[in-house]
């Protein structure tokens, strides 16, 4: 999972690079952004099901073979449109691998043990997605062509992953019946298909997956704009600085979900929703005076609400589900939180070329911080889960 994710937020600190290269305006750097988005809502809408059919396992070789041929598509862009291309072909893997590691972590996790499972997959991603950034935008800053090299590590271990998953074997009560492997998917099981809990459990997972959209809109925001608006708050620059910001979000947010593996995903989403609104403030503030200490603050409580929000969502789903739909739901949940990604920094683009990007950020953070104000209530009067299902 780490390995595989890291390819999707590795563009994240590139994108001022490509912005002096090619000249483009800030709505151009959130399409490619969104390209990224919409392909791994895609997949999580078509391909999810292929875990069920085939197995986690010969799943997740195929999106690490996916995610490592559009890394190298990313590396050889010339132009937008080859990118938004690179970037398709890596959303595609991202559904892919997601799915198929949380499904394979949770199944080979502790008997039972749906919270420390909940916990270990939504700490790898967040690790992943961290590193991408990170080991992008320190090579970016001072190796030559740091549009091509800044992708060769990710490369490299892509190829080391696939291998290792490739010398791999899982025990036999893990793998897909070779029966139902045999068939192949017929036409309308290809549909675009949508799993939902039990109806007793629809408001607890509507509010983890509605924190999980607000926890990935934020991240987006830094994620595609923050080498842009960082330039008015912080006196340092560069890919090295907007890509350890990033990972920092992301490091720390998956040192708060390790910490808060005993908490209850109450109390988890509660506690997250409250530091999102906070985060939203502070960069609010920050936007009108420029602050290098605001911006710190607004990172570590970025952080911390990444990180509370996807812990308590995880768990949620794993707590709502059965063996039989536990695919499915994990996929639903991804594709909410993916929607986070796009619908808010799509509105944030456009504004951008229309008003300016500090006006636009401020539309941004008044926006989010009312949704997260408002399931931070309906979660605090919503009564606490049960025991896991299964």
């Amino acid at each position: 999972m780490c390995v595989g994710v890291m390819g999707t937020a590795l563009a994240s600190p590139l994108y001022p690079l490509y912005q002096q290269a090619w000249g483009l305006q800030p709505s151009h750097i959130t399409l490619v952004f969104v390209a990224y988005m919409v392909a791994a809502l895609a997949s999580l809408l078509l391909l999810a099901r292929l875990n069920d059919r085939y197995g986690f396992l010969p799943v997740l070789r195929a999106g690490l073979v996916i995610v490592t041929f559009g890394v190298l598509i990313s590396a050889c862009a010339w132009d937008v449109p080859s990118l938004i291309v690179g970037r398709v072909v890596i959303g595609v893997a991202s559904g892919l691998i997601t799915t198929s590691a949380s499904l394979g972590l949770t199944q080979m996790g502790n008997q039972g043990d749906m919270q420390r499972a909940s916990a270990t997959t939504s700490l790898m991603m967040a690790f992943g997605f961290g590193l991408g950034p990170v080991v992008g935008g320190l090579v970016a800053q001072w190796a030559p062509a740091p549009l091509v090299t800044a992708y060769v590590p990710s490369l490299l271990l892509g190829i080391v992953a696939i291998w290792a998953l490739w010398k791999m074997t899982l025990p036999a009560h893990l793998q897909a019946p070779a029966a139902r492997q045999a068939v192949p998917l017929r036409l309308r099981e290809w549909l675009p298909k949508v799993t939902l809990p039990e109806p007793r459990f629809a408001r607890h997972f509507a509010l983890g997956s509605m924190g999980a959209f607000c926890a990935f809109g934020i991240f987006s925001l830094y994620a595609s704009l923050a080498p842009s608006f960082m330039d008015r708050m912080v006196p340092w620059h560069g890919p090295a600085v907007s890509g350890l910001s990033i990972g920092v979000i992301l490091f720390l947010s998956a040192a708060a979900q390790y910490f808060a593996r005993p908490v209850h995903p109450k109390t988890a989403m509660v506690v997250g929703l409250a530091a999102l609104v906070l985060c939203n403030l502070l960069l609010l503030i920050n936007n009108f005076i420029g602050s290098g200490l605001l911006f710190v603050l607004s990172v570590l409580t970025t952080a911390l609400s990444h990180g509370l929000c996807n812990l308590a969502g995880i768990m949620v789903v794993n707590k709502v589900s059965t063996p039989a739909n536990r695919a499915g739901l994990i996929s639903t949940y991804l594709m909410i939180g993916y929607c986070g990604t796009i619908v808010p920094i799509l509105g944030v683009g456009w504004l951008s070329d229309h008003i300016g990007l500090a006006q636009a950020l401020v539309v941004f953070c008044i926006c989010m911080a009312a949704l997260a104000s408002v399931l931070a209530v309906l979660t605090w009067r919503t009564p606490k889960l049960a025991n896991p299902q299964g």
